[in-house]
């Protein structure tokens, strides 16, 4: 009988290593297995990525980065300015050519008071673009040629207060000037609807095309106005100011002796704003603008100062001696 032979494998043990494990296994090496070693680029693969054609190494990249950062946040910081701490110095300035207070050390101040100072040295411009409108604003040449008491010659213009344009605007710069001078309020728009404005203008020695405007009175419409008191009047006024059952008299400015009486007497013309520029002071300006403005304030029916048909309102002490001089005493005072 012949016996079935059975096929049986050995019992030798195939051993795999942890390599060839780590290849056929699809999970994760576990903790106890080795890392394998971190493989580095070659250089050459380095040196492509890092340095390119034309373009710095990255350290120096990012340097010049920063650099250019800096620049720009140095460019944008503002300008400081050391300031001083000063006790026994005030910061508060008067100008003694213009007269304006001001705060040293303040851009704004310091910038209002440059421009404000020229123009009360040597007036504002009336340049090309004002002439171009002087048709559409009806402006009149009173008087060309008007000589001066140093021998300057200049023109007289007039026009209506409330004009428009460049005319209007350079009107209202004037006008903000001379209300900074006086420390007076600024003119209402029903004042300026019902004046005139009379301006000197003087050829300018830097510039051939345009003058310079030296001198302005701002003329009004008004009714009555108060005669002032005579010299006697005003001193006898000036002593009993305490004394209450004394004859009052109004008080216009005590300290220049300047009191009128009460009764309102009809007047038709009121100089609400006189000015001339400080380099052209007591060269007769004042006078022939004053003068054309009696002449030709009314179409037609010249006013006189001596008759009492012109008055001021509150004048300086610089006002109050034009007045005097070129009214002869006669010139009267209203309530703006």
């Amino acid at each position: 009988m012949s016996s079935k032979v059975k096929r049986t494998y050995g019992a030798k043990k195939t051993s795999i290593t942890r390599t060839d494990a780590s290849l056929l296994s699809s999970s994760p090496v576990s903790d106890e297995t080795e890392a394998s070693p971190k493989r580095k680029r070659p250089l050459q693969e380095q040196s492509n990525i890092s340095l390119k054609v034309g373009q710095p190494p990255l350290k120096k990249l990012k340097a010049s980065i920063r650099r250019g950062n800096g620049a720009k946040d140095v460019a944008n910081q503002k300008t400081l300015t050391q300031l001083h701490f000063t006790i026994d110095q005030t910061i508060f300035r008067a100008c003694p050519r213009c007269g304006l207070s001001y705060t040293k050390g303040a851009p704004d101040d310091e910038s209002l008071h440059r421009t404000h100072c020229s123009r009360i040295e040597k007036g504002m411009e009336w340049g090309r673009e004002e002439e171009k409108e002087t048709v559409k604003n009806s402006v009149v040449q009173f008087a060309s040629g008007v000589r001066l008491k140093d021998g300057r010659k200049g023109r007289i213009i007039y026009f209506k207060a409330d004009a428009g344009g460049k005319i209007g605007q350079k009107l209202t710069s004037l006008l903000e000037t001379i209300s900074l001078t006086l420390s007076s309020p600024p003119l209402t728009p029903d004042i300026l609807r019902n004046s005139k404005a009379y301006l000197f203008l003087l050829p300018s020695t830097t510039s051939p095309s345009c003058e310079k405007i030296v001198g302005c009175v701002i003329a009004q419409r008004i009714e009555t106005a108060m005669a002032i008191a005579t010299p006697k009047e005003c001193e006898e006024a000036k002593e009993s100011l305490s004394d209450v059952t004394a004859p009052s008299l109004i008080a216009v400015d005590p300290s220049a002796s300047l009191f009128c009486h009460p009764k309102l007497l009809p007047t038709p013309l009121g100089i609400s704003r006189l000015f001339v520029t400080a380099t052209q002071r007591r060269q007769g300006v004042a006078r022939h603008l004053l003068s054309a403005a009696a002449e030709t304030f009314i179409h037609g029916c010249p006013l006189d100062p001596r008759g009492g048909q012109v008055a001021f309102t509150q004048p300086t002490g610089d006002g109050k001696a034009v007045m005097m001089g070129w009214g002869g005493g006669k010139v009267r005072i209203y309530q703006e």
